[in-house]
């Protein structure tokens, strides 16, 4: 295991590191320790190795990742694994602000709670959060699945395109064109592959959520649903 002491070494050492590992490589479990909150640890790695960082994160942390299994022993600031395309991230801890943005492959576990916006603007990847989310979740997401083992804050899935979200407790509101569905086989078996793969098959049952997406009347310009707007 590569071992970085990042009080020592510092942010941009460490990334150039981790950034020169291309394709295949035999440096493939790397610990970070003493990360004491800093900003976009790990971002823009793109190789198949295993990161464990000893505490909490700062501001994009596992940004951009691809193919990468990072896991976050601790929390993490706004903007964790932002744009994220391949890989796994685990977080043991919360999740600020934004958590997954704009993602676009790849998973996502956050074993406490998730801030505001989560999931905004998601573009294929997964995300599971074992606790709760904040306020306008999911907004504006077009693909991928979120699920929540807790509540949802105000306006989820506003403006919310073809992305799956699955809650299992309370939704606060719905934002504008996001309605409940029907829960159809098919979805309860994505949940199964989902739960197992958030490491939350044991915490929840795929029978306890329910399912929301879009009315699909927010596409395009429609003066009959012009009050939705």
């Amino acid at each position: 295991m590569q071992s970085f002491d990042l009080g020592k070494e510092g942010l941009r050492a460490l990334n150039s590191a981790l950034h020169g590992l291309k394709g295949q490589t035999n440096m493939t479990a790397w610990e970070v320790v003493n990360p004491k909150g800093a900003h976009a640890i790990a971002a823009g790695v793109d190789a198949p190795v295993d990161i464990t960082v000893r505490g909490s994160t700062g501001y994009y942390c596992a940004g951009m990742n691809k193919q990468a299994t990072i896991r976050i022993k601790g929390s993490a600031g706004p903007g964790v694994a932002e744009n994220m395309m391949s890989g796994t991230v685990i977080i043991d801890g919360n999740a600020s602000q934004y958590a997954g943005a704009t993602g676009r492959g790849g998973l996502l576990v956050i074993k406490g709670n998730a801030s505001s916006r989560c999931g905004v603007s998601m573009k294929g990847i997964d995300i599971v959060v074992h606790g709760s989310i904040g306020h306008m979740s999911a907004f504006m997401a077009q693909s991928g699945s979120l699920v929540v083992l807790g509540d949802a804050g105000d306006a989820l899935g506003d403006s919310l395109y073809e992305a799956r979200l699955f809650v299992r407790g309370s939704v606060k509101s719905l934002g504008a064109d996001c309605i409940e569905k029907e829960m159809r086989p098919e979805h309860l078996a994505l949940l199964v592959d989902l739960l197992k793969r958030g490491e939350a098959d044991g915490k929840a049952k795929p029978e306890e959520f329910k399912r929301y997406g879009s009315a699909r009347k927010l596409y395009n310009f429609n003066i009959d649903n012009a009050s939705a707007y």
